[in-house]
C-alpha cells in the first residue's frame, strides 16, 4: 500500500510517497514551519493519518476508568463518543479538527493518554475473552495472539532492562529490578512514560495508516530513541511513519526519505523544501556526534544511507556508528581520533572492507572477513538464516543454498580477470602511497630514487599471486574464500536477489535488507552476521 500526499512549496506542489513500513524526516529549526506541516500532513491524509502532537501530557493514570474498546478508540482518534452517533466517513477530518484539536491543530495541548490506556484495557479485556471462549468451544487455537499490552509490555522492557512491568485487568505497575520495590506506573519518569505513551498509540492506532509524530525525540535519552522506533516500526510494518523534528542526530540515523524545512508563510500556507540527497551523511553533524554521545564511536565505510551503516548500527547498538565514505577516510577519522586531544577520552574503532588491506597495522582498525560488506550476507551461515526465515528447510534448505553457492562461484569464474586487474590496482596503489622521497634533495636523487622504488613492483607477480589464489577457491568451491578476495556488489547483489528473496530487483532486495536489519524481523539474522564479524572491544 502506498500512502500520497502533495505539500504546497516554493516550487509548486510536491507530491510526497510513502510505502509501508517506511519513513519520511522532515528536518527543521524552531519557527520553520514543521508543526504547521504536521498539522497540513494529518489533514491531506484525512482518516489514513493519525498525528501526535509535540505539545502533549505524558500524565500516566493506571486506574482510569474502564470503557468499550470502540468508544476509546473513537475517543482517541476523532475526540467523539459514539453513544452520539457514527461519524459519517466524509466527516471524519471535520471531527477531528473538532473533538480532538478543538480547532487549534497546531496549538492544543495533547491530553489523550487516558484513552490510550482505555483502549488497551479494552483490547486485553476482549482478546482474552476471545480466547477463553475459543478454549471452552475446543476450537484449538494452539497459542493465543499476544494482547497489545503484551507487545508493549515485551518492547518496553527490551528497551528499559532496569524495569519491569506488571499488569493486571485493572491495574499498572512498574518494579525497580535493582531495588525490588514495586509501585504505580504513574510515577515513573518522563522518559519511561513517554516510551510507554508511544509504545501506546502506535500499537492502537488504526490498521494501514500513516503515524505522523512531531518531535518523537521529546523527553527522550538518545541511547534508546532510535530502538524505540526500530521497534515500533517493526511492529507496525502496515504503517508509514512521518517523523518531524529538529534532532539533526535522530534524523541522521532513521532509514527513509529526507527533507529540510527551511521556512513556512503563513499566506497559502507554504514550505520551503529541500529534500536531502542520499550521498550527504549530515557531515556537518559529526562532532557534535563525537563529542555528545557517551557511547564509544565506530567509524564505517558507504553513506548514511547505506547497507554498511545499517548493519554495523544493528550488529553494535552500542556505538555510536558514523559512516565515513571510502576506507582511506575510515582510518584517517580514526588516525584524528587519535591525535585530537579534546577527544582521546572517547573509544574509537574503525571497520573497513577485506579489499587485500594487509599492510594495515593499526590496532583500531578491524577488517572484514569479506572484501566488501555485502558479501557478508552470502556467507552460508548467514545466507541459510534468510532462507530458514524463507519457509525452507532440511533438504530443501540445503538445495537452495547449494544453487546460491554455484551460482556466486560461476559469476566469480566469469569475472576473475577483472577481480585481478582490480588487486593489482590496490595493491600498486598501496605501494606508491608508502614511497618517500623526501630524502632526495637535488633533482638527479629524485629521479634515481623514483626509478628506483618503481621498479621493485613487480606486476606480473602481483598478478600471478592473486590470480593463483583466486583460481584455487574456485576450484575448491570455497565460498568464503571467494566472498574474501571477490568484489561482486553489482553481480553478487543480484544472485543474492534471485536465491535469498525470489527478486529480480536488486533495489528492492537491497531496501529489504537494510530494513530488515534495522527492525530485527529476520530471527537470528544478526546474531549470525555477528558471529562472522572480529570482536570490538569497548576499551581503549
Amino acid at each position: 500500500m502506498t500512502f500520497t500526499f502533495n505539500i504546497p512549496t516554493d516550487q509548486g506542489d510536491s507530491e510526497i510517497k510513502l510505502e509501508q513500513g517506511d519513513s519520511i524526516i522532515f528536518l527543521g529549526a524552531n519557527g520553520a514551519g514543521k508543526t504547521r506541516l504536521a498539522v497540513h500532513i494529518e489533514n491531506a491524509l484525512g482518516k489514513n493519518g493519525h498525528r501526535i502532537a509535540a505539545h502533549r501530557a505524558i500524565e500516566l493514570n493506571p486506574e482510569v476508568q474502564k470503557i468499550t474498546e470502540e468508544r476509546a478508540k473513537s475517543m482517541l482518534f476523532y475526540g467523539h463518543d459514539p453513544s452520539h452517533g457514527d461519524i459519517p466517513p466524509d466527516h471524519a477530518s471535520e471531527q477531528k479538527q473538532v473533538g480532538r484539536w478543538r480547532r487549534k491543530s497546531a496549538t492544543h495541548l495533547l491530553n489523550d493518554f487516558d484513552f490510550v490506556m482505555q483502549a488497551l484495557f479494552a483490547e486485553q479485556a476482549n482478546t482474552a475473552l476471545k480466547t477463553h471462549t475459543a478454549a471452552r468451544e475446543e476450537q484449538g487455537l494452539g497459542r493465543p495472539p499476544p494482547t497489545k499490552f503484551e507487545q508493549l509490555q515485551e518492547i518496553f522492557e527490551s528497551l528499559l532492562p532496569h524495569r519491569k512491568l506488571r499488569i493486571s485487568s485493572e491495574q499498572v505497575d512498574a518494579v525497580d529490578m535493582a531495588s525490588g520495590k514495586c509501585y504505580s506506573a504513574s510515577e515513573m519518569s518522563d522518559g519511561e512514560r513517554t516510551v510507554f505513551y508511544m509504545l501506546g498509540q502506535a500499537l492502537v492506532a488504526p490498521p494501514d495508516c500513516v503515524l505522523i509524530l512531531d518531535e518523537p525525540e521529546l523527553h527522550m535519552h538518545p541511547s534508546i530513541l532510535g530502538k524505540l522506533w526500530d521497534k515500533i516500526q517493526g511492529t507496525r510494518q502496515d504503517c508509514g511513519f512521518v517523523f518531524i523534528t529538529h534532532d539533526l542526530n535522530f534524523a541522521a540515523n532513521r532509514f527513509g526519505q529526507k527533507f529540510v524545512v527551511k521556512n513556512y508563510k503563513h499566506d497559502g500556507p507554504i514550505w520551503s523544501l529541500d529534500r536531502v540527497p542520499e550521498d550527504t551523511g549530515f557531515d556537518e553533524a559529526i562532532v557534535t556526534l563525537i563529542l555528545g554521545s557517551r557511547r564509544p564511536v565506530l567509524f564505517v565505510e558507504g553513506e548514511n544511507q547505506s547497507i554498511d551503516v545499517a548493519l554495523y548500527s544493528a550488529c553494535f547498538p552500542e556505538w555510536t556508528v558514523i559512516p565515513r565514505g571510502s576506507c582511506k577516510d575510515v582510518i584517517h577519522s580514526v588516525c584524528t581520533m587519535q591525535k585530537n586531544s579534546t577527544m582521546t577520552h572517547v573509544i574509537c574503532r574503525g571497520f573497513i572492507d577485506a579489499d587485500d588491506h594487509i599492510d594495515i597495522e593499526i590496532s583500531e582498525i578491524s577488517i572484514l572477513p569479506v572484501s566488501e560488506i555485502e558479501n557478508l550476507i552470502l556467507l552460508p551461515d548467514v545466507a541459510k538464516t534468510i532462507l530458514q526465515n524463507e519457509g525452507f528447510k532440511d533438504d530443501a534448505l540445503n538445495r537452495k543454498f547449494s544453487d546460491l553457492a554455484t551460482d556466486l562461484i560461476a559469476d566469480a569464474a566469469k569475472s576473475t580477470d577483472l577481480a585481478v586487474m582490480l588487486y593489482c590496482h590496490r595493491r600498486i596503489d598501496s605501494i606508491l602511497k608508502k614511497i618517500n622521497l623526501r630524502t632526495a634533495n637535488t633533482l638527479d636523487l629524485l629521479v634515481h630514487e623514483y626509478e628506483l622504488r618503481t621498479k621493485e613492483i613487480d606486476v606480473q607477480k602481483l598478478a600471478q599471486t592473486a590470480r593463483k589464489n583466486m583460481q584455487a577457491a574456485i576450484d575448491a568451491k570455497d565460498l568464503p574464500a571467494i566472498l574474501k578476495l571477490f568484489k561482486g556488489k553489482g553481480k553478487f547483489m543480484a544472485t543474492a536477489a534471485k536465491h535469498l528473496k525470489s527478486n529480480n530487483k536488486v533495489d528492492n532486495y537491497r531496501e529489504w535488507l537494510i530494513r530488515v536489519l534495522r527492525n530485527d524481523t529476520v530471527p537470528g539474522l544478526l546474531n549470525a552476521i555477528r558471529n562472522a564479524l572480529p570482536k570490538l572491544p569497548m576499551s581503549k
